[in-house]
């Protein structure tokens, strides 16, 4: 804590933001695209400032006692700072999502009228542990014409910080306000409260964190929030799933980066699989040091241990999984809309007509076919980067890019037109 006062704060950076988002408003693309380009410019001239930044918080974290993939969410080196600019230049090389005609048409009155993207206005993130978001957000909405307040985590705030400091930078050599991009200078929690009820300011939250963070923002928020639940990904193993395709996706959805929300947290496999292949896909977790919480046939395996009432519907961001043999795609179904969250799940298999159903069955944000959860990223989406993974049913779902933090207005051209 310390003695911010919070109330003024949000006053001074929400008058701020709005003043900046006016301007951009009607920014054209060539200064935001400078903008971009001369701040992923910023972060690789300024690597090392940001590496020392990081191994502040590191120690932070250490001090705090955060978990192994708390820590690999924070970490950085050389390769996630390339492709944080790497990012930036992406965003930047995209076309502008302002201003686009979404569709037009005419009514026999004989107005014509266009539906146009305009930006939401000015949006509040909030997040936790992985400073990247700071550059993907800014970048998002800077792209979008939109202005930012930045919330980051206590645990990333001199990483953030840096790295927010080569966005103002890239801001300013395109001479377009700093204001844009702000990034709230203070750990005091409270500063979230008072971004949740900032209404005169803020147009929209984006909530990036954990149960915590969401529960928090779900029963405070006034302002209007993209709903961010938790990665609770399913892998389904289907009984007509290929031996190899299913052992290279479970493990790489599992084990590439436990701490990331794109993570498979849930393995459900069909009797059929088993009873022809046996144990395998378990086995495999299991020599990659996985733990698998399990109930029934699969506690035969050696090594597995019993899965608690709760494992399943819970997001370890851990090397832990659970895991289920279910009896065919059917009861997969159902587990994955008691226990998911909305977020990701995948099948496994060859059988177009199964996949179909899954498909068609399933609601979720991202649903894939033969592919590993841990591609449900912005990025690997080809957006450049991403807000966040919005699993809401309105307005914006799945990664959200540029396109999805933009609103639309009804131009209407008449010539004398009455109505009668």
């Amino acid at each position: 804590m310390d003695d911010t006062d919070i109330p003024a704060l949000m006053e001074d950076m929400g008058t701020r933001a709005r003043a900046a988002a006016q301007v951009l408003a009607t920014t054209g693309s060539e200064r935001k695209y400078a903008a971009l380009i001369s701040a992923a410019h910023a972060i690789e001239t300024r690597e090392q400032e940001i590496l020392d930044a990081n191994s502040e918080d590191l120690a932070y974290a250490e001090a705090k006692g955060l978990s192994p993939a708390m820590v690999d969410r924070l970490t950085l080196d050389s390769r996630r700072i390339r492709a944080m600019a790497d990012g930036l230049r992406t965003v930047a090389a995209q076309r502008d999502p302002v201003g686009r005609v979404l569709a037009e048409w005419d009514v026999p009155s004989g107005l014509h009228i266009q539906r146009v993207a305009t930006p939401l206005g000015v949006i509040g993130v909030i997040y936790e542990s992985r400073p990247n978001v700071t550059a993907d957000a800014g970048a998002l909405c800077l792209q979008a014409g939109n202005a930012v307040i930045l919330r980051g985590g206590s645990e990333s705030f001199h990483s953030s910080t840096a790295i927010h400091d080569c966005l103002r930078w890239g801001l300013g050599q395109a001479r377009l306000p700093e204001d844009a991009i702000q990034l709230v200078p203070t750990r005091d929690r409270a500063m979230v409260s008072s971004m949740l009820g900032a209404v005169k300011h803020i147009d929209v939250i984006v909530p990036r964190g954990g149960k915590g963070l969401v529960g928090l923002v779900q029963s405070e928020a006034r302002v209007p929030v993209f709903a961010h639940l938790e990665g609770i990904c399913h892998v389904y193993a289907d009984k007509d799933a290929d031996l190899d395709k299913a052992r290279r996706v479970v493990l790489n959805a599992k084990t590439r980066r436990t701490g990331i929300c794109g993570a498979a947290e849930c393995l459900l496999i069909d009797w059929r699989f088993y009873t022809q292949h046996g144990p395998v896909l378990i086995e495999d977790l299991l020599k990659a040091g996985v733990e698998v919480r399990t109930t029934g046939e699969l506690l035969k395996v050696p090594g597995t241990v019993p899965a608690a009432p709760d494992d399943f519907g819970r997001e370890f961001l851990d090397k832990i999984i659970a895991a289920k043999l279910v009896d065919g795609v059917d009861e997969a179904i159902a587990h994955i809309r008691k226990y998911g969250s909305g977020h990701t799940e995948a099948i496994l298999t060859e059988s177009d007509a199964t996949a179909e159903r899954f498909f068609h069955e399933l609601d979720s944000a991202i649903l894939m076919r033969n592919a590993s959860t841990q591609f449900a990223d912005g990025g690997e989406f080809g957006m450049g980067a991403e807000i966040g993974i919005a699993t809401g049913k309105l307005h914006a779902r799945g990664p959200v890019g540029a396109e999805q933090l933009t609103s639309f207005k009804y131009l209407v051209t008449g010539d004398g037109t009455v109505r009668s």
